[in-house]
């Protein structure tokens, strides 16, 4: 009941379909003054479906200059053990690394591997196509949303989240699930924790040891999304734009960054794109807990807003909109996706 109660009251645990309510009536007015449905395809045309579902995480990373993300490589439903780590030797890529659904679900079946028997459970579980990559060495991660209008040379960023990961800090006499059950946000995360570590939840920490339970700044995993848009400056802006402009036909979406340190990231130094997301991507730095809802309905508002203007000029241009029929096939299958993903 205390989590039950947390989970009301703290809006930015809301489920999707509840929070988007007064958004699901903008979509409705930009659809029709789109004349369609599926605008939102336009809005990266290079990108499948814009970036809003079905997309292949795979698709875009080729997209991207091989500099800026971790060695990757796409590991087809039923791929047999062998073929798998040979083709991990042919591409250098070792233990411990992530394993990750090519088509995901806001974090969902992202795990960390370690071993060649976890993989091989992983692989074994895994009703879909799935990526493996290196682990990243830095250890901050922070979401940059970027937009840009197809009439200009130049981009903006829009919001800029940073993350604190599921990390426990021991006392010398409190088991990891007791350091787990002290924080309301890591405690929803327990039945998994539970699920990926078993027995080792039971060990205690020395004092002022630190474990990070899950090594990823996913907000459905436990981490936490602080609102860090001050960090917004020119060098920062350069710096992004110059790498979106290597994107082709990306205009909207948002860098999830792994970095040093932050005037490093500024100078395009020392850093790796986790992911990007394109017409899908949610400003995440609503979910800061010192937000009201009304302030991330304000800023959904502004995105999708951006998102609509893009996909018309793009339109303009010649890029076509999702046909209906297309459209409907393409949010049945990802439906179906979804089911696979959160059944995993």
């Amino acid at each position: 009941m205390k989590l039950f109660f947390h989970k009301v009251t703290n809006w930015e645990y809301w489920p999707f379909q509840i929070l988007y309510i007064p958004i699901y009536f903008l979509w409705v007015y930009y659809a029709i003054k789109a004349r369609s449905f599926f605008f939102f395809n336009a809005s990266n045309p290079r990108i499948k479906n814009g970036g809003f579902m079905m997309e292949s995480k795979k698709q875009i990373y080729d997209l991207l200059p091989e500099k800026y993300y971790p060695n990757t490589v796409l590991i087809r439903e039923n791929s047999d053990l062998k073929n798998i780590v040979d083709l991990l030797a042919e591409k250098e890529i070792h233990f411990p690394l992530i394993a990750k659904p090519d088509i995901g679900l806001r974090g969902s079946g992202v795990k960390k591997i370690k071993t060649v028997a976890e993989l091989q459970e992983y692989a074994d579980k895994a009703n879909f196509d799935f990526l493996l990559q290196d682990l990243i060495p830095f250890k901050k991660e922070v979401g940059i949303f970027y937009v840009r209008s197809p009439l200009e040379k130049n981009g903006k960023i829009t919001g800029i989240v940073s993350k604190e990961f599921l990390i426990v800090i021991g006392d010398g006499e409190a088991t990891i699930e007791d350091l787990i059950k002290k924080t309301p946000r890591f405690e929803l995360q327990l039945q998994v924790l539970k699920e990926e570590y078993g027995e080792q939840l039971h060990r205690i920490l020395q004092k002022d040891e630190t474990l990070n339970l899950v090594p990823f700044g996913n907000h459905a995993r436990g981490a936490k999304f602080l609102d860090g848009s001050d960090w917004i400056t020119p060098e920062l802006t350069k710096t992004i734009n110059e790498v979106a402009m290597q994107i082709p036909g990306f205009y909207f979406g948002r860098f999830d960054i792994m970095y040093n340190t932050f005037e490093e990231l500024e100078r395009g130094e020392n850093f790796q794109i986790v992911e990007l997301n394109g017409a899908a991507s949610e400003p995440t730095h609503i979910y800061d807990p010192k937000h009201s809802v009304w302030f991330a309905w304000k800023e959904l508002a502004r995105h999708i807003r951006y998102m609509y203007e893009i996909s018309v000029e793009n339109h303009k241009m010649g890029v076509p909109y999702l046909d209906y029929k297309v459209g409907m096939l393409e949010y049945k299958l990802h439906l179906v996706q979804n089911n696979k993903i959160m059944n995993f």
